[in-house]
């Protein structure tokens, strides 16, 4: 039945009988997370939807009504907003696990681009959904970001209008950022579906040592199966301790103060994972080219599939490309800390070198590094065959000199070999 039903085999294909490498590590178990994430995040998004009111009068009151009002309706706003920034913790870890063992290399480049269309698509679900409460945050958000379009010359204003639906944020630009939302998330799992079609179309999933091969694997159940599940109840303990217990530890206080259009907060702070992108779109004087900067920070990491020349996957083998790895890391939590702060100096110049160094990881340093691990293992690949030369030479050298009975070779203990006596006949008594 499982291999016969159209629909049925298509599944024991992915998620049964699929062979996986049998020494991935539990850092590819954070992708069935991912996906356990997004579930969880349209089922509670639907229900959330049933009881929203999305106009500027009403939007605010209909998210308290929920709150209070709604059967377990606090329960499920809270795991909607705790899951979004749990979705975006493990979209990092996802990102990070890629670019440390080169998931963006060949044959899994298409992948790797699915998957960058998925975390921009993301970004924008959370900017559209971050809105809808309709707090104080959440209109001075959406009129900054919009904004931001105004950049763009000539046409800019006209965009910005053109996503209002007016001259500022209205009843209208609710309406339309409601619709996105609701929608976006079904695109996500349809993008998803293609990125895991796409995965094991191409070589499958990866593994530690960097390798591809047929061999040395194992059926996705019952093993794999059993591994995701033990990560999905640490994760769904890990979320309920948030939702049960801090629900608002990650939120903004200004978000639970009514919209009010004639009064802007002390600080606009956008979301904890928008915050360094935030950071570098700061950063530059510029207007137009603080949100060309922002946007190429998040496109970059489509080049690495062209500027990593190494011929080994990954950089657990490649100690400068390691070292270079946990610093870029350190620069976007750095980053993230200073997109919190307010626009002021010191901030502002650590800031641009915060950003300088984000771009030179994916510009300079990664290919750099490539090509100087490359060279370096080819000196070893060429100090090798200048040995073995050496030492025919030495030995063709010494052959020709020594007499012919005294040859090299001959000197040379044979095995096996022994002294053979002359045979002394004994007389007879």
């Amino acid at each position: 039945m499982l291999k016969s039903h159209p629909l049925l085999s298509l599944a024991n294909n992915y998620v049964i009988d699929s062979p996986q490498p049998a020494n991935i590590s539990y850092w590819w178990n954070v992708g069935s997370l991912l996906g356990l994430s997004l579930i969880i995040q349209i089922i509670t998004g639907v229900t959330l939807a049933m009881h929203y009111n999305s106009s500027t009068t009403e939007a605010f009151n209909s998210v308290e009504h929920i709150m209070r009002d709604v059967n377990n309706g606090w329960l499920i706003r809270y795991l909607h907003s705790n899951t979004a920034s749990a979705f975006f913790f493990l979209v990092y870890l996802h990102i990070g696990k890629g670019l440390y063992y080169g998931s963006y290399k060949a044959p899994r480049t298409l992948v790797w681009t699915i998957g960058t269309t998925i975390f921009i698509l993301m970004m924008a679900t959370a900017f559209l959904g971050y809105v809808l409460p309709y707090g104080q945050m959440s209109l001075w958000g959406a009129t900054v970001i919009t904004n931001l379009m105004s950049a763009i010359p000539w046409i800019g204003q006209d965009i910005v209008e053109f996503i209002w639906g007016g001259f500022s944020v209205s009843n209208a630009t609710l309406n339309r950022f409601f619709s996105l939302h609701f929608v976006l998330p079904f695109l996500l799992a349809g993008l998803v579906l293609m990125h895991l079609m796409t995965l094991h179309a191409s070589a499958g999933s990866g593994n530690p040592v960097g390798t591809t091969s047929n061999i040395d694997k194992i059926p996705f159940a019952p093993y794999y199966v059993f591994k995701d599940l033990i990560t999905a109840y640490l994760y769904m303990l890990i979320l309920s301790l948030f939702v049960f217990f801090t629900p608002n530890l990650l939120g903004d206080s200004e978000n639970y103060v009514m919209a009010n259009p004639m009064q802007t907060p002390p600080a606009i702070v956008p979301e904890w994972y928008l915050l360094p992108f935030y950071a570098i779109l700061r950063s530059v004087p510029s207007k137009l080219f603080g949100v060309i900067f922002m946007f190429t920070a998040i496109l970059i990491i489509l080049v690495l599939a062209i500027t990593d020349f190494a011929k080994l996957r990954g950089t657990q083998f490649k100690p400068l490309n390691k070292t270079t790895y946990f610093l870029f890391v350190s620069n976007l939590l750095f980053l993230m800390i200073l997109g919190a702060r307010h626009v002021e100096s010191p901030f502002i110049e650590i800031g641009q070198l915060g950003t300088a160094v984000y771009f030179l990881y994916f510009m300079l340093t990664s290919p750099t590094g490539s090509l100087v691990e490359v060279s370096f293992s080819q000196v070893f690949v060429n100090m090798k065959e200048l040995f073995v030369k050496i030492s025919n030479v030495i030995k063709d050298t010494l052959t020709n000199l020594l007499p012919k009975p005294y040859t090299l070779t001959n000197l040379l203990p044979k095995p096996h070999s022994y002294i053979s006596l002359p045979i002394i006949s004994m007389p007879e008594p």
